[in-house]
């Protein structure tokens, strides 16, 4: 539970939270911090001057969101970091637990209001003290954040625990040791306090007394407050939006923003998120167990390393027998000895005091996630379980490459030849030593075999010639395509990787260094590589039903069934804007193939658009309709025969997808907020066959609507 304590403070104040607030990056702030830390930002950056010139992009704008880092797990090929949005430059100051906080612009005008519910400076803007990620409040100020209940109920049980004995409530100087609790007064009485305060008789005797420790619990037991609505106070939450992955109110659902989106009952998604939780937490605890089980390890490594004293005299045994030119060269060998002892004990040591922060953080992780498995407020638990689930997730991949191995042996392997005569004393030496050895010599880019190819990138290093010292392998890194952090994308003995699932249309800094036993290389010189403006793909044979059959290097699709079947592209799309092409090379019997984009585990059996892993458009001879999770919308004249041309748009920075039909948008837009990692798909059945075309720029008509909006 101790470890647990750093989940449960604000990062502003250092204290525990006080009616703590989720803010939308999923952190969390004491409310009377966020009031503190508020700046003031110019008034073209409010949310009123964003949406009156329509480029507002929902109800709390971040500043500079053009500038934030899209960069998706699946689309990256290696796992996702983002860059937040830069905050405004007012000088900071160090909170207690020394993340940066920005002071308040200015002081709040009085008001007769509390502190929690009184209003905030117009174009108010608060800034993450964790992730420094920057919004600009709306008209709600800090009452449009919901509160977090669930860490109200596991900072009290916390604390209760952590309690000293109860004391009487009415002492008046130094209160004693409560004997007994009433539990129609909610009061802890000691003895004298309760013969004197409440008599055993009149309407007193009906009172109930109870032990102390069961008063704590009947306290701790009773109803905590039920949370209600951001938007509507005064409605409880009553269904969770799958879309918004949030609880909402029946309000949301008939007038508010939620109106169009998938509601799934509050209770079974807060079963559901409990049992996900609960999974990612036998992960990580089977890390935990086995970094316990490494800590033993190294700490009996450590007591080994310091046991070599039977060496050592062995040592001094045979030099001391070489008389006097021999003590000279045994004062060189017992410094060489030394200071091999004193490199292990230091990489032991450096690896042991790594190790044991990690496994204290985890373990804090663990006990705070299993206390909120506890709570029974459904909307509390299911506005964090998500970004819970995934720190459970990040902690235990950090738990891997190599972090569970000894960085060192134990073994020292000298031995000392002493045959030569004493005219060779000088000459005298270690027959076989394992050497502190150098790091490695920085490894060298080999640019004439880098190269990119679509939204893949190559790169090729190798040794430097004259270099004696061997690496063990190489770690390449680059960064996130917007100038981010770097990343580790390969950790081997290869000389060469190629990284796939880069973004389209983007630049991406590559380095590599080289690792043996004892340390790592300096980085090569930086490398930067520029992806494909367009996307060149073709379909994906091993991904596709069984029934579909493929020609024309993978371009031209068809189907040996009378049944729908699905196929999808080779690449995913997670950001950018990108446009394909398929034509009609046959069509008999006038069937209604789809055209649109998947999730990778969309369903291969049945019409594209039937689960909700699909977003198409389907068409006959005579018209459309556009389809999602087996809901049929936008019916619209015109349809398609041999020769006709479908195009495909997909935006993803306007999170639209639009079709075309011979070149002309086949209905409005068909989908909106689309966002992820999507994959070009096509359903069909024998009588109609497609050839895809892509690498093409967006159509003009769009380009233009695109430059006006």
């Amino acid at each position: 539970m101790e470890e647990m304590e750093e989940e449960l403070k604000c990062p502003v104040c250092g204290s525990f939270y006080r009616e703590p607030i989720i803010l939308p990056c999923s952190h969390n702030i004491c409310q009377a911090c966020a009031r503190n830390i508020l700046v003031q930002t110019p008034e073209s950056e409010s949310p009123q001057s964003r949406r009156a010139s329509g480029s507002g992009v929902s109800d709390y704008d971040y500043l500079d969101l053009d500038k934030m880092s899209l960069y998706s797990e699946a689309d990256s090929g290696y796992g996702s970091y983002g860059g937040f949005a830069s905050a405004p430059t007012t000088p900071c100051q160090k909170s207690p637990n020394g993340v940066r906080v920005f002071p308040p612009a200015m002081p709040p005008p009085a008001t007769h209001l509390s502190p929690a519910l009184a209003s905030v400076p117009r174009n108010s803007c608060i800034t993450c003290p964790q992730c420094h990620r920057s919004l600009i409040l709306d008209d709600r100020g800090l009452r449009g954040f919901p509160k977090n209940r669930v860490l109200e109920g596991v900072i009290d049980r916390y604390q209760q625990s952590k309690a000293a004995a109860l004391k009487c409530q009415l002492c008046e100087k130094a209160p004693k040791e409560a004997t007994v609790m009433c539990e129609q007064c909610d009061v802890f009485y000691c003895d004298p306090c309760r013969l004197r305060c409440h008599p055993p008789r009149g309407p007193l005797a009906k009172h109930r007394l109870v032990p102390p420790a069961q008063g704590r619990v009947s306290r701790r037991l009773s109803p905590r407050k039920v949370s209600t609505c951001t938007d509507h106070e005064l409605e409880n939450h009553s269904m969770y939006c799958v879309q918004c992955k949030m609880p909402v109110c029946y309000q949301c659902l008939e007038e508010g923003k939620h109106s169009s989106h998938e509601v799934k009952a509050l209770g079974a998604m807060w079963k559901l998120h409990k049992s996900q939780l609960s999974q990612a937490l036998n992960g990580l605890s089977d890390r935990a167990k086995e970094a316990k089980e490494f800590l033993v390890q190294l700490r009996n490594m450590v007591q080994q390393i310091q046991n070599s004293v039977e060496f050592e005299a062995c040592l001094v045994a045979q030099c001391d027998a070489l008389i006097d030119a021999l003590n000279r060269r045994k004062a060189q060998l017992l410094a060489r000895v030394n200071k091999e002892h004193e490199h292990k004990l230091k990489v032991v040591r450096d690896q042991i005091s790594h190790c044991t922060v990690k496994l204290r953080q985890t373990t804090g992780l663990m006990e705070y996630c299993l206390e909120v498995i506890k709570e029974n407020d459904p909307s509390g638990f299911l506005q964090i379980s998500d970004a819970l689930i995934r720190r459970v997730h990040l902690t235990e991949d950090q738990w891997g490459k190599g972090t569970l191995t000894p960085r060192m042996t134990t073994d020292f392997d000298l031995s000392l030849d002493n045959s030569p005569l004493l005219q060779s004393i000088h000459q005298l030496d270690f027959v076989q030593m394992k050497t502190s050895s150098p790091v490695p010599a920085t490894p060298i880019l080999q640019l004439e075999e880098c190269c990119t190819h679509n939204n893949s990138a190559t790169l090729s290093w190798k040794q430097p010639p004259l270099s004696t010292v061997p690496a063990e392998g190489y770690i390449l890194e680059l960064d996130d395509g917007n100038g981010g952090q770097f990343r580790e994308v390969y950790v081997g003995k290869e000389t060469m990787c190629t990284v796939d699932g880069l973004h389209f249309n983007s630049t991406y800094n590559a380095r590599i260094k080289a690792f043996n036993k004892t340390g790592v290389s300096q980085y090569s010189k930086t490398l930067v590589l520029q992806t494909s403006e367009v996307a060149w793909f073709a379909f994906d044979p091993g991904s596709a039903h069984s029934d579909i059959i493929f020609s024309n290097d993978n371009l031209t699709v068809t189907c040996s069934s009378y049944d729908d079947r699905v196929v999808l592209g080779k690449t995913g799309f997670s950001k950018g804007v990108h446009y394909w092409e398929l034509t009609v090379d046959r069509y008999d019997n006038h069937p209604d193939p789809a055209f649109g984009v998947a999730r990778n585990n969309v369903m291969k059996d049945v019409m594209l658009g039937k689960d909700d892993k699909a977003w198409a458009m389907y068409v006959d001879n005579n018209r459309s309709w556009f389809m999602h999770n087996n809901s049929h919308t936008n019916r619209t004249e015109g349809g398609i025969t041999k020769g006709a041309t479908i195009g495909v748009l997909l935006d993803l920075n306007r999170k639209t997808l639009t079709f075309f039909i011979n070149d002309e948008q086949q209905g409005p837009i068909a989908f909106e907020n689309v966002e992820g990692l999507f994959f070009p798909a096509v359903s069909l059945n024998r009588n109609v066959q497609v050839t895809l075309h892509t690498g093409l720029p967006v159509p003009d008509c769009y380009s233009s609507r695109a430059s006006i909006a």
